[in-house]
Parts: structure tokens; sequence; C-alpha cells
């Protein structure tokens, strides 16, 4: 069995490598199925010194060491640089730079068969999804989305990406202990899909890997290999 390629799209504050050491059980969980490739965004996230950018991901990582900032997809305070799940905006700063970021992974490191994301990542995912299903961006191609507490942006200028149901097989993770993303936010998200998976599992905001949740991530592979 020759494994999936998935392109891996990190949350809030974190980055490729970080996201990396995060999915380290997922990969050990099913690493004769997947093949994970890392990369992080454009957007370079202050860090909490200054005591005004809360950790919006998950509270558990450490600030990344040495070259390694913390990243973001787009910030919904233009003037903070800064994101917040809740918060609603008009406009949004720095969506443009991460899109044309994935469009030069795929082209350098693609083709990959499905796209996987975490939190502000999986939000950013379901936008790529729309961009792909609506001809926009060419180089995309996935043939199906992993969204691990994701949540529709309240952002104005990003309901577009909103307007039809997804046809992209998709697989929706979220935990009911989440307090990052609730679970009702991810549930928000279904909607945007035509024929959502869904796999919940009682824990926080992590992307989950115990032995439980193989068959769940294997039945939906199964369908790609």
């Amino acid at each position: 069995m020759v494994p999936l390629r998935v392109l891996c799209i990190h949350g809030y504050r974190q980055n490729g490598t970080s996201f990396r050491e995060k999915t380290g059980s997922l990969r050990k969980l099913l690493k004769k199925q997947l093949e994970l490739v890392y990369i992080s965004a454009p957007l370079a996230v202050q860090t909490a010194a200054t005591g005004e950018v809360p950790n919006e991901e998950n509270d558990s990582i450490p600030a990344p060491k040495g070259n390694e900032e913390p990243r973001g997809w787009w910030f919904s305070d233009v003037q903070a640089r800064s994101f917040s799940a809740r918060q609603q905006c008009e406009t949004s700063l720095g969506l443009d730079d991460s899109i044309s970021v994935v469009r030069e992974a795929v082209k350098a490191q693609g083709p990959f068969d499905g796209v996987l994301g975490f939190s502000q990542g999986a939000a950013f995912v379901a936008m790529l999804c729309s961009l792909q299903e609506q001809q926009l961006e060419p180089e995309l191609n996935f043939r199906f989305a992993i969204i691990v507490a994701g949540f529709r942006s309240r952002c104005e200028e990003h309901q577009k990406f909103y307007d039809a149901p997804l046809q992209i097989p998709s697989l929706h993770v979220f935990g009911l202990g989440d307090k990052v993303i609730p679970d009702g936010m991810s549930r928000d998200l279904l909607p945007s899909f035509q024929d959502p998976q869904v796999l919940i599992h009682p824990g926080g905001h992590f992307v989950p890997a115990a032995a439980a949740h193989r068959q769940t991530y294997q039945d939906f592979l199964n369908k790609f290999q």
C-alpha cells in the first residue's frame, strides 16, 4: 500500500516544526497509510511577552525556539496583528499571503492526496477547499480534507467561502472538552460540506490519535487508497 500524501496546516501560534512534534502519535497510528508533509504559515505572531497575545491554540505548546517563530495564517485584528477565532471583523490581514504559501508548497512538494488542518489551520483548509471547488486555485487538487478543531471564520470578507456546500470528502474531528474551539463552533462548520464524516472525542484542543480512533481514520482514508 502506497501511503497517501497529506499536506499539514498547523494552528495559530504553531509552525510546521512544532505541529510535527504535536502530531507524532497520529503519524505512528497511521504510519502505513499516511505520509504527512508540514509547512509553516507566512505570518510571524508576536510573542506573549507583551501580555497582549493570548495563546489562542494549544496552551501546552511552548513557544517555538530558535528561528522557528510562532506563526499564523491570518490576523482577525488588523491593527494589533493578532487572531481570535471568536472575533468578528470586516477584513483580515495575511490570507492572500498564506494562500500563496500553500500554492507554492503544492508546486514544490506535491502532488498531495489530501490536506489536514488544525484549529486556525483547519478553518484555513475549509477556505482552500472552497477555492479549489470554485476553480480559483488551479494548483490545488486535494481529494479529501481532515479538519481538526475547525470553525467558520467570523470575518465578513471570508463569508464567500461558505456560499455552497463543498463536495470534497471531509472528516471533521473535534473534542467535547475543547475550551479554545468549543465543539459548537466546529459543528457550525459541518453544513459547509456536502457529506461530512465526524470523529468526536472527549478530550480538548489537540489532534486525537488513540487506538480507539484508528478505525474511524482508516475507514475514511481507505476510500482514497
